[in-house]
């Protein structure tokens, strides 16, 4: 499997289909078994959302709480790694109406173990302060070069916070936002750590069109969330569905290359659809 890096520059490869929290149709979100869904439905990236442990095990988790995933109200950084992988994760996305499975909250070792050479991954830190441990875990777990680790930047004071973190030999992926108006100052910003890849958000798709050439220039992916939240603004999975070529084809038209989905599976066949 090629670097993390290479892989996002071919030219040639097709948009890159990104599973948020793992393909969890099927398996409990951000779980092992959700990892490998994300695998055989020919996901290219797996999104898993970093934490640690009250005795200091990184695990893989969204929420702040237990309540969704398990049905326990307890903070989960609160608990040690043996208490929380003694916990059932529940069907799916969770919540009350969803079944417990023999699923475990995974730590991110285990995930790395299963990821590297197989997929991608993307890294998200629910704590910024986590970024230098989470390299230092995935350069000894031999993985460095199959994950990303992302921020907002969008400052210099942000800028500087990256270039002091400990994350050599790992991918930086950028979080901005594009604007007509702000375009040439978060371009320049950019350009001063060169990410390979940048995780944004636009005021009007025409921001995205009109300036293609200048990310195509700058060698840096841009990667969109097409989730079903309000961050997504109108460009949302759920609409995909109905019609594609309205939000996803437009999307890919526009020049963006990466796709964060809670549809891998439907992502899939569009492209392969637009493909034939």
């Amino acid at each position: 499997m090629t670097h993390y890096k290479d892989y996002i520059a071919d030219p040639k490869r097709d948009c890159a289909i990104v599973a948020h929290r793992g393909a969890w149709r099927g398996a409990p979100e951000n779980s092992l078994a959700a990892i490998e869904r994300a695998i055989a439905v020919g996901a290219n990236i797996v999104e898993l959302d970093i934490r640690k442990s009250a005795d200091g095990e990184l695990f893989i988790m969204h929420d702040d709480t237990l309540l969704r995933m398990a049905g326990i109200d307890v903070d989960a950084e609160t608990l040690t790694i043996a208490e929380l992988q003694a916990i059932a994760l529940r069907e799916d996305d969770g919540g009350e109406d969803r079944s417990s499975t023999d699923q475990r909250i995974p730590t991110l070792k285990q995930a790395l173990e299963i990821i590297r050479g197989r997929i991608f991954a993307d890294l998200d830190l629910k704590d910024r302060g986590l970024f230098s441990e989470v390299a230092a875990c995935a350069r000894d777990m031999g993985a460095a070069s199959y994950v990303d680790l992302k921020t907002r930047l969008m400052t210099r004071e942000e800028l500087d916070w990256v270039r002091a973190q400990n994350i050599e030999g790992i991918p930086f992926m950028a979080m901005a936002t594009f604007t007509a108006e702000g375009l040439e100052d978060t371009m320049a910003l950019l350009s001063e750590i060169k990410p390979f890849m940048c995780e944004m958000r636009f005021d009007h798709v025409d921001t995205i069109i009109n300036n293609r050439d200048r990310f195509l220039a700058a060698n840096m992916a841009l990667w969109i969330n097409t989730l079903d939240q309000v961050g997504s603004g109108e460009w949302r999975d759920d609409k995909a569905i109905i019609n594609p070529d309205s939000i996803w084809g437009t999307l890919m038209d526009a020049g963006i290359s990466v796709f964060q989905t809670d549809r891998p599976e439907e992502m899939k066949a569009y492209i392969e659809a637009r493909r034939a």
